[in-house]
């Protein structure tokens, strides 16, 4: 939409995120829940905005030396609906929504849910963490995670739509660290290049025991299903469609470009050269066409039966 968009980042104090090391589904969840909350309340606060608002969140999960840092980036659009979804509210150019408030509304909002979450028995809390199954202990860790500041910044807006497109397609699928950052692994060591946000943004290399290694890259894999890419409010699967529609009209805006104004795919009679197809990686002449798809849970399945099969012998 032609508005500005925002970037907030929410993050998770080291006391807190270390619980997801034996609870991700559980803590992950909750952190989501708060950040929405959190979002969507001081936004339709007639003190702050006072519009209902829609934005996309991201779970990260690690920082840059592959540690645990449960962190979630918010794409938000500069504005939202009003009350009377009569008109729109448009945010500041340069200012969304105050970090201290978003903090603080964050932090007790993640504490109400964890301390309910162990009120009702669903936290594992073993090994290094078994002293928190104490109801005093873990009473202890929420009163103290209560008194400090949770952090959530908010970063300078992306310039337009065209910059949002740019960096989800960059961003938004990343895993714990690019191939990029790999500089070598040599007698059981792995080095890589790692930033320390701590020293001025240096860049630096660290050197891990390739256990190491894949002991801090594993701790970002996450629960089989786990959706960790959302949308809320006004961009909620649920709501998108008419809503982003209300907002459009409500900014003059054009309508969104759909599927069914490409261009009809020529006939296969046609001598139209098809735009879709490859050429041939090998002979750079040939074009290569989709003859079937297979499910991947077919793939080996298929493999197996052609493998297994007779093949006809030449008897010319």
């Amino acid at each position: 939409m032609p508005v500005p968009y925002f970037h907030v980042v929410f993050t998770l104090p080291q006391q807190i995120g270390r619980l997801a090391l034996q609870n991700p589904r559980l803590i992950y969840s909750i952190l989501f829940r708060a950040v929405s909350e959190t979002l969507l309340t001081i936004a339709a606060d007639p003190k702050r905005l006072g519009a209902a608002i829609g934005f996309l969140a991201v779970l990260h999960t690690w920082g840059q030396n592959l540690h645990l840092h449960p962190h979630i980036h918010c794409v938000v659009p500069g504005g939202g609906i009003a009350p009377d979804g009569a008109r729109w509210i448009a945010s500041g150019r340069s200012f969304f929504l105050p970090v201290a408030v978003l903090s603080a509304r964050f932090r007790n909002t993640f504490l109400i849910y964890l301390r309910e979450a162990f009120r009702k028995g669903q936290l594992q809390l073993k090994g290094e963490l078994a002293p928190l199954a104490q109801p005093d202990a873990f009473q202890s860790l929420c009163d103290h995670s209560g008194k400090i500041k949770w952090v959530v910044y908010a970063k300078p807006p992306f310039g337009g739509p065209a910059q949002v497109l740019k960096y989800l397609a960059r961003y938004t699928h990343r895993v714990a660290i690019s191939n990029s950052r790999l500089l070598s692994l040599e007698d059981g060591q792995v080095a890589f290049q790692w930033k320390d946000y701590a020293d001025q943004n240096q860049t630096k290399t660290m050197t891990l025991d390739a256990v190491e290694f894949m002991r801090r890259f594993l701790l970002h894999v996450l629960p089989r299903g786990f959706v960790r890419i959302r949308q809320f409010g006004f961009l909620a699967n649920r709501v998108r469609k008419q809503k982003l529609a209300l907002c459009r009209s409500l900014l003059n805006a054009p309508s969104a470009v759909t599927n069914s104004s490409k261009p009809a795919a020529p006939d296969a009679d046609s001598t139209v050269p098809d735009p879709e197809s490859h050429r041939c990686p090998i002979c750079k002449l040939g074009r290569l066409r989709l003859a079937e798809m297979i499910p991947a849970d077919r793939i080996a399945h298929r493999m197996l039966s052609f493998y297994r099969t007779p093949q006809l012998q030449d008897t010319s």
